[in-house]
């Protein structure tokens, strides 16, 4: 019966032959080089311990010494935990300060990812003061090694980036305008320059490339060594072998301190402690009380063997179109990438200085894309291919910053560049941690931009696993997250989506960024040309302008603040003047510092007798009612409540927002009962809600923040009470345009803590009267509203441009270079571009003879006063 057929078993043993053949072959492509297999076979990532020898590959497992771990001290000012290159960084800059640091290290210096990382260090960024982090890493490395007394083996042999597509050259552009604004050297260079710079590559299908010849690449290991040294020079402890086991902790003001950190030899008393416990950060955080929203993730490389005739002093070398970059190693070349399919991995708590076994298919992208760039590499052979974790936090970007949970408690973590980073994330955490705040704005890296949404487990597997791909990605403006959504919702999110709602997402919360009228098209397509929405959110722009509309603005952070001492904070932090507030009033102001600087932007109003109500931006609130918190003094009485969830809110704005309001409550909403700036409790329908008669695109309107459970019911009402009036939905992307018109400032790039009110032209919300006497900030603010000011806010316009604007742009008066822009967007009503921009106070009275450069391209531009706003200056919508 079985004549002329192969048993079953025969058939399995086979198989299985085939199966190791494969995996044989592929595993001698990396020890005798030759084309990478195609193959699917599955391989299993397991952890193993790198064993290599120097002669057999180019990394070397790091050897731990114990025997001579020296006692901790019973008292430290500050502890660092960790001793990776970040962690030995920010002790080298306290101890340089003059601060007594101590370094708890659970192994050895670099045993975490530091040891088997790649040693690139690349400087510019998407913004001016992360290029600038970056920057002061190079200039340490040049002279540390004659400080610290050891060989950092800095090579300072440039960086070339080339685009192997028309959107990359065009990103390339901008940046190349940005990074012109701040006197960064960079080139664009065509291929021909490319191919002489860097003579292994083909340039075929090049654009042109970004040459920056103060970039290079460092030896982790020696630059870990030489900053451990440098740190111990200047009085730092180092301990290896030591493991921190808890903390001991005390409460004031409702708010946790750090008394004692507890470790494997004892305990620590401490005044400040810095988790720089890299690929364990997280679990440290949740040790100490703190989330830490960054997880690990596999990354990896490969080395190849020598190469001959390979060119000396070659610049490393990145092409993210091809999702590779290089760097050359003794007489051959590291190649490696940014995976769209890596692994995210749960450390054990005994993991040491090891690594994962290579994932031979995982890899084989990148070795496709190197093919084509580099062609040596279908010949050459390979030493190792190292696979390491590496932590990522849950945008990619460094976390940096005191935490919001203990007041004592600090970070740097989360660096998936670690090496670039370390010099520049150490002095300006030291800088922060020694003088309350870091002297240039690091907000896109503050650990308070994320909060409870962002550190679970599930959400940091998936958005982490994005990020980390997404790091050779084009920067396209408008990108939104597609992993772990749809978590976070309105009460309105359903019946928006039914209406077409496309979302977006904003601190974990999913809120409509515009309407689209057909389904086929309700999708964000990423580009950096005119995006597909375009046509859809000029209609709602113009809705809001011309008849009424509905906005939900749910995810608005919300914060009461309660109890005796409550006006006495209040007046303290706040720089415009309260009086109203007892009548009902709404105070829109700043937040500031002691330098003048505006730490947050907030609209207050009193409820109740000793009760407020403070409204900021949905990803703020972390931040803003962090530092509410931090300025309660020790003997005052204050009760804290988080109500972002407790409230919805609607904005119902447009010409005819008071004709659809006045359909659903018996209250009196004209003009002379209800003025601009007040706020009533009343009801819609049977709903109560709190309405708030304020704006934010320069129209009548009114916020009603509505205890969610009636959020539906309200909304049901008032968009059957506007139809006879052309209601409709608006999202965001829509109110980014109409608050360009009006020039409505965005905290965080038009201010923020390096620019002060007056310059913003926000001294009107700045008061001095007697009961601002306690005011934070208020002599510096008061000298500078007598100083003649440097520099001022603008806003320009441009009839049109090639592209979108989207903010940090260079701008150029009679062709030379004065700034850059902060926020950016287009006009539907005035038809013309808009951006904003701080440029000499001597040039705010020229109003022609400036550009704006838009991806390469220079456009001409006319530049307005900022409180003279494009739309209706004289403010007869808002007060009608």
């Amino acid at each position: 019966r079985v004549r002329g057929r192969v048993p079953t078993i025969v058939l399995l043993y086979i198989h299985i032959l085939i199966m190791l053949i494969r995996a044989n072959v592929c595993s001698s492509f990396l020890r005798k080089g030759g084309r990478f297999c195609n193959t699917k076979i599955h391989k299993t990532i397991t952890r193993t311990v790198a064993t290599t020898t120097e002669d057999e590959g180019f990394l070397v497992q790091p050897k731990v010494d114990l025997s001579n771990t020296v006692q901790p001290p019973a008292h430290s000012e500050i502890v660092v935990i960790g001793g990776g290159v970040i962690g030995c960084s920010v002790a080298y800059h306290l101890a340089k300060l003059g601060k007594q640091v101590t370094i708890l290290e659970r192994r050895g210096l670099t045993h975490g990812s530091t040891w088997h990382a790649a040693g690139l260090v690349g400087q510019l960024r998407g913004s001016h003061n992360m290029t600038r982090m970056l920057q002061y890493s190079t200039e340490l490395y040049r002279t540390l090694t004659k400080d610290s007394g050891h060989l950092v083996e800095w090579k300072e042999v440039g960086s070339l980036r080339v685009a192997s597509s028309l959107p990359r050259w065009l990103e390339i552009q901008k940046s190349y305008g940005m990074a012109k604004s701040f006197g960064f050297e960079m080139y664009l260079v065509d291929p021909k320059e490319a191919h002489r710079l860097c003579p292994i590559i083909d340039t075929n299908g090049v654009y042109g490339a970004a040459w920056i010849p103060s970039d290079g690449y460092v030896d982790p290991t020696a630059l870990t060594m030489a900053l451990a040294k440098g740190a111990k020079k200047y009085g730092a402890k180092i301990i290896e072998g030591i493991e921190v086991t808890g903390f001991i902790k005390k409460s004031q003001n409702g708010q946790q301190w750090i008394t004692h950190v507890l470790h494997s030899h004892g305990q620590t008393a401490v005044d400040t402690v810095v988790n720089c416990a890299g690929i364990f950060a997280r679990s440290m955080g949740n040790m100490m009380g703190t989330a830490v929203p960054a997880t690990t993730v596999q990354h990896q490389y490969l080395v190849t063997s020598p190469i001959p005739d390979i060119p000396d002093n070659l610049p490393t070398f990145r092409d993210p179109d091809n999702l590779v970059y290089f760097k050359p190693e003794v007489k051959g070349l590291v190649m490696g990438g940014w995976e769209t399919n890596t692994i995210p991995v749960d450390l054990p708590q005994n993991f040491g200085p090891e690594l994962y076994s290579p994932n031979y298919e995982r890899f084989e992208q990148h070795v496709v894309g190197a093919q084509t760039r580099v062609p040596v590499m279908k010949q050459v052979g390979v030493k190792q291919l190292i696979n390491g974790p590496i932590p990522v936090s849950a945008d990619g970007e460094p976390l940096l910053g005191r935490t919001a949970e203990v007041r004592n408690a600090f970070v740097a973590a989360g660096f998936t560049a670690g090496i670039a980073g370390a010099g520049g994330a150490g002095k300006y955490l030291a800088e922060w941690i020694v003088d309350g705040s870091p002297s240039i704005n690091l907000w896109p890296l503050d650990i308070r931009r994320f909060g409870p949404p962002h550190n679970s487990l599930p959400f940091l597997h998936m958005r982490t696993v994005e990020a980390y791909g997404d790091y050779y990605k084009l920067k396209t403006p408008f990108k939104e997250y597609e992993s772990a959504r749809g978590v976070r919702k309105s009460p309105l999110h359903e019946i928006l989506k039914q209406q077409g709602a496309v979302f977006g997402q904003k601190f974990g919360y999913e809120r409509p960024n515009w309407f689209a009228k057909n389904k086929d098209n309700a999708k964000e397509i990423a580009t950096f040309d005119y995006p597909n929405w375009w046509n859809e959110v000029g209609e709602e722009h113009l809705l809001c302008r011309t008849k009424v509309a509905l906005m939900d603005l749910s995810s608005f952070s919300k914060l009461e603040i309660r109890g005796p001492s409550a006006p006495q904070l209040i007046q303290r932090l706040t720089a415009n003047s309260l009086k109203t507030l007892p009548r009902n009033g709404i105070v829109y102001t700043q937040l500031c510092n002691p330098a003048g600087g505006i730490e947050a932007d907030v609209t207050v109003i009193q409820h109740s007798h000793n009760a407020y109500y403070v409204v900021t931006g949905s990803g703020y609130g972390v931040r803003d009612f962090g530092w509410i918190k931090d300025n309660v003094k020790k003997d005052e009485d204050v009760v804290f409540s988080e109500v972002s969830s407790t409230y919805a809110v609607i904005n119902l704005c447009g010409p005819y927002a008071r004709s659809v309001l006045e359909k659903v409550t018996e209250e009196d909403v004209s003009n002379e009962a209800f003025p601009f700036m007040t706020w009533k409790s009343l009801y819609v329908g049977m709903a109560p809600v709190r309405a708030l008669r304020v704006t934010f695109i320069g129209e009548l309107g009114w916020e009603l923040h509505i205890p969610s459970e009636y959020a539906q019911d309200v909304y049901h009402r008032l968009l059957k009470a506007g139809e006879e009036f052309g209601i409709g939905n608006v999202g965001y992307r829509a109110i980014s345009s109409l608050r360009c018109e009006k020039g409505y400032r965005f905290w965080g790039s038009d201010i923020g803590p390096e620019t002060n009110p007056f310059e913003a032209g926000l001294g009107f919300c700045v008061s001095f009267d007697e009961d601002k006497e306690h005011m934070i900030g208020r002599e510096a603010l008061k000298q500078i509203s007598t100083t003649a000011l440097s520099k001022k806010l603008v806003c320009f316009t441009m009839n049109s441009s090639p592209h979108p604007l989207d903010g940090n742009e260079a701008i150029y008066y009679d062709d030379k270079l004065i700034g850059l822009t902060t926020s950016a967007g287009y006009g539907y009503t005035v038809g013309k571009h808009i951006a904003f921009g701080y440029v000499p106070t001597e040039l705010t009275k020229k109003k022609q003879g400036f550009q704006i450069e838009v991806y390469g391209k220079k456009i001409d531009a006319n530049l307005h006063l900022i409180n003279k706003s494009l739309y209706d200056p004289d403010r007869k919508q808002i007060l009608s």
